[in-house]
């Protein structure tokens, strides 16, 4: 297992825990807004092995409480399966993100209890999703994966990165019934003011807290918590 990134402690990334989070290459998705070019074209040239993460995770025991797993898109990864079981080993919990588009790859994580929280992205309304996501997607993979983290076997949220020109406010009602009865959303600010995939995107002012807000209280007609992160 290579691993392209390591922060060492995150107070935001994994809720109600101190934290690591690795981070891996390769995505399926284009999101034109992705902050991470380098990983999800795979010209990341940094390199961390699996023995240094390990190494680090073992000295690390008395500080850290979890670790996450972010990309890119980590589903993408076969060799999760035997990494994140050596890292459950060290007494850790482990926070999986996702967009989602590997269903069976999350369902064989869970049923094993090999992770114990998911964030799942939820790019835009089902008609949008390849606008956001920047590519063909398989829609009814992207279902199947709400199903599976709607079942609550796991700890999850579902998260909104809210791109103007992408996300509107009607489209909180659609997304709202798409995860209707989740026990977590947050919507994100978009951020404008690092590299992005699409430099285009960099001319994009971000909406205000306040057209925030009216989102969030739209998704609290369909979710049972709602946030805000990023302003």
């Amino acid at each position: 297992m290579i691993f392209r990134g390591l922060q060492k402690t995150t107070l935001v990334d994994y809720p109600g825990k101190v934290a690591c989070t690795l981070f891996v290459d390769k995505c399926n998705f284009r999101c034109p807004f992705c902050q991470n070019a380098t990983l999800v074209l795979e010209k990341e040239k940094n390199v961390i092995t699996e023995q240094e993460i390990l190494e680090f995770l073992r000295m690390r025991r008395k500080v850290l409480q979890g670790v996450c797993i972010t990309g890119g898109e980590p589903t993408l990864h076969a060799e999760l399966k035997e990494f994140l079981p050596k890292v459950k080993a060290l007494g850790y919990e482990i926070k999986l993100d996702t967009n989602g588009s590997m269903p069976a790859f999350v369902k064989e994580l869970i049923d094993g209890g090999i992770i114990d929280y998911v964030a799942m992205d939820i790019k835009a309304p089902l008609e949008k999703y390849e606008i956001a996501a920047g590519t063909k997607v398989n829609k009814e993979a992207i279902k199947e994966t709400i199903a599976l983290l709607l079942e609550d076997r796991i700890d999850y949220e579902f998260r909104t990165t809210v791109v103007p020109t992408i996300i509107e406010l009607k489209d909180m009602h659609k997304i709202g019934e798409l995860i209707k009865g989740a026990k977590a959303y947050y919507l994100q600010q978009f951020v404008n003011d690092v590299p992005l995939l699409d430099p285009k995107f960099e001319k994009i002012a971000p909406y205000s807290r306040e057209t925030l807000q009216k989102m969030a209280n739209i998704m609290k007609a369909y979710v049972k918590k709602v946030g805000i992160r990023g302003v």
